[in-house]
């Protein structure tokens, strides 16, 4: 189960960068951005599809987009300088109280 969860977090960091150079391709017209946003979401999606042989997709779903939401904002507050304010910071609050209710307490996840 550990080597699933090691899948997960990989996917996550892939998409995680692919996300990242997304912002940076400006319409897919700077090569080396869209060439890295292009891996980053194909090595993403590999594992996860890895991650997918042994867990529900529902569950692996709601982690992957969770930590990603999370991940991707603090990207942006610190790279892009985008604000956040009071609401937001509650909504991922919500998402990362959720992330954790599945995985700590939920029967379908298999440890």
């Amino acid at each position: 189960m550990l080597l699933t969860y090691l899948y997960l977090f990989v996917a996550i960091i892939f998409e995680v960068i692919a996300t990242t150079a997304l912002k940076q391709t400006d319409g897919f017209t700077r090569l080396l951005s869209s060439l890295m946003t292009i891996l980053g979401y194909a090595l993403a999606f590999y594992f996860l599809a890895l991650t997918l042989r042994t867990m529900p997709v529902g569950i692996v779903y709601a982690i992957w987009s969770g930590a990603g939401i999370i991940l991707i904002t603090a990207i942006g507050w610190l790279l892009f300088r985008q604000s956040l304010d009071l609401p937001a910071l509650v909504g991922m609050g919500l998402i990362m109280a959720g992330v954790l209710v599945i995985n700590l307490f939920s029967k379908s996840v298999v440890h």
